[in-house]
């Protein structure tokens, strides 16, 4: 299971060294980083980390005020991601949240991280497994889909659409909210409106300005689009 890392850091080469390391672990995809605790909520919510490693003093929200707000929205049915405190204090990661602090960063902190993560995150998965098929409502009706018959998801107005091959779906959920039950499954948000089945695509052609069109296996040949922040993440994932 491939595990996704968000790092939150105001301090470039802090974030470029973190993210080194990251990339050196074959089942990490590194997702794009925050530079202050708003901007951390707002890439959180697109791209729903499996794990974020965050600096406690940023601009604009501190780390500990962004972990906390990522917790307290944390519902019952949502995954709950690992927060590792990027500290030289480890009272602060103690008193609060998962795994001790490492700053400053040395291969062997982190290679301890990793592995502690890599302990840790099963039970996390298995405690918000969903079952094998997603019950979504569609207008009056409820429906049962099967994950791995979606090709994708796109936001539409008040609904999201679930395109499988032959059928579109209009569920009353957000793409946020189904892209956290399909969680475990291999779905990527290429784009702020549209989550795709990663297994479905059969070709990446590139568009224009860093952004590339997916193109899909079903039988309309369907193109969704993969944002220029998101195509170095996918990459990494496929080539993986």
């Amino acid at each position: 299971m491939k595990i996704k890392v968000m790092i939150a850091e105001d301090e470039r080469l802090a974030r470029e060294e973190l993210a080194y390391f990251i990339q050196q672990e074959e089942d990490c995809i590194l997702t794009p980083s925050a530079e202050n605790g708003r901007q951390l909520l707002e890439l959180y919510d697109q791209y729903n980390p499996d794990v974020i490693f965050l600096d406690i003093h940023m601009p604009q929200m501190s780390g500990t005020e962004a972990a906390q707000q990522i917790k307290k929205n944390s519902q019952d049915d949502k995954f709950d991601p690992l927060l590792i405190f990027t500290t030289a204090y480890d009272e602060y990661a103690v008193n609060a949240f998962e795994i001790g602090a490492l700053k400053p960063y040395a291969s062997d902190r982190f290679k301890e991280a990793m592995s502690r993560i890599r302990e840790r995150l099963p039970n996390r998965r298995n405690k918000k497994q969903q079952s094998n098929k997603l019950l979504v409502d569609d207008g009056e009706k409820k429906v049962v889909v099967a994950p791995e018959t979606i090709f994708y998801a796109v936001k539409s107005d008040r609904v999201t659409e679930i395109h499988t091959n032959h059928n579109i779906i209009q569920a009353k959920m957000t793409l946020q909210e189904m892209e956290e039950k399909l969680s475990g499954y291999p779905f990527f948000r290429s784009h702020r409106s549209f989550l795709v089945n990663v297994d479905k695509i059969h070709e990446i052609k590139p568009w224009f300005n860093g952004a590339y069109n997916l193109m899909l296996k079903d039988d309309k040949k369907s193109e969704i689009p993969l944002s220029r922040t998101s195509a170095k993440a996918l990459f990494q994932m496929l080539q993986k």
